[in-house]
């Protein structure tokens, strides 16, 4: 089913997921300042042909506005980026790595986690938006994992905070049989138990119960 993406005049789209939104990022006149090579340049793929990058980027947990992350190290990426087969298309091919402690979705407790993943990307022109202020266009569904630019470069830290944000379960356990939290006392029952089950009476059966004792009486 081909995807309707949305173009808000004048603003980056927010709807659009990972894999298929458009890029609004580029060289300004405050990043021309770093080293352009922490660019991904098309113009100078167009001049040099295809082009290799890599590099190590320190990120921030509150960087990535994720709460699973308890603290992140260095975070290194390595592309390869090429023309691809229709005009104005680019082909990124690469992978992007890392060590994390990520906080447990049952227990809460920050485990080790580390993350080697490769990544395949094409970049196409943004499409052109319609006249009026607000309109949509459809995608198509060979085109659902194109990211689209307006800015002929991409910042190779962009990229590695996707690879990042693609790489985290969507519920991370510091083990598959990990016993979380007790709901009533807050204990970690990995570590340590308590008596709440046994206090905890379900209503439902209350009725049952009683039904119970007074048969005990009648026989007794």
């Amino acid at each position: 089913m081909p995807r309707i993406l949305r173009i808000l005049s004048g603003r980056p789209s927010t709807s659009a997921s990972p894999r298929n939104r458009i890029r609004e990022g580029g060289v300004t006149a405050k990043s021309a300042m770093v080293d352009t090579r922490d660019f991904i340049n098309f113009d100078d793929i167009d001049e040099n042909g295809p082009q290799s990058y890599s590099r190590t980027f320190e990120i921030s947990p509150s960087e990535l506005e994720r709460f699973e992350f308890a603290d992140i190290g260095p975070v290194s990426i390595s592309a390869n980026a090429r023309k691809g087969e229709v005009p104005g298309e680019y082909v990124v091919d690469g992978s992007a790595k890392f060590a994390a402690d990520l906080a447990c979705s049952r227990c809460v407790e920050p485990y080790p986690f580390a993350s080697s993943s490769a990544f395949n990307l094409r970049f196409e022109p943004r499409p052109k938006a319609p006249q009026n202020e607000e309109g949509e266009i459809e995608i198509p569904p060979d085109e659902l994992d194109v990211e689209f630019y307006s800015e002929r470069s991409i910042p190779l830290r962009e990229l590695a905070l996707e690879q990042i944000q693609l790489s985290i379960p969507m519920k991370p356990l510091c083990d598959d049989n990990c016993l979380g939290l007790c709901p009533q006392c807050g204990a970690n029952r990995n570590r340590e138990t308590c008596t709440c089950e046994e206090s905890i009476v379900d209503d439902r059966w209350g009725a049952l119960s009683e039904i119970r004792q007074a048969i005990k009486k009648r026989e007794s």
